[in-house]
């Protein structure tokens, strides 16, 4: 069982920067696959980002590769997301997930293959 809790979010203009943070609490944080997802009111979850166990890889989706980058500390039980040149259209609920799926870091794109979520951090980017 893993508990997380995102921290980080806030207002900020189009062309700025935010820095999320997930902490997990609970066993076995370093074996698992972590991700980031977001979700616009009214529409699906979409995913964002997942790194591996180890941080040695990392996967994003299109429209953030560039601006966004994922890292994680296991000594810290966290994940971090670095949100650089940030645009109006990223504005969500931006929630830390947890897989054990055991399966390649790039089909860990969907929220089914996520075993346990965050209860979410706005992000509201101002044009």
């Amino acid at each position: 069982q893993v508990q997380l809790v995102e921290s980080g979010g806030g207002l900020v203009q189009a062309g700025g920067s935010l820095r999320l943070s997930c902490a997990a609490s609970g066993r076995g944080f370093s074996s698992y696959v972590m991700g980031w997802f977001r979700q616009i009111q009214g529409k699906e979850r979409e995913f964002v980002a997942a790194i591996s166990w180890s941080g040695g890889a990392t996967s994003y989706t299109g429209s953030v590769k560039g601006r966004f980058t994922m890292g994680r500390d296991n000594a810290k039980n966290t994940v971090y997301l670095q949100m650089s040149s940030l645009k109006p259209g990223d504005t969500a609920v931006y929630y830390c997930a947890a897989s054990n799926s055991g399966r390649a870091l790039g089909v860990l794109n969907t929220r089914d293959k996520y075993d346990y979520w965050g209860q979410g951090t706005q992000v509201t980017v101002s044009s």
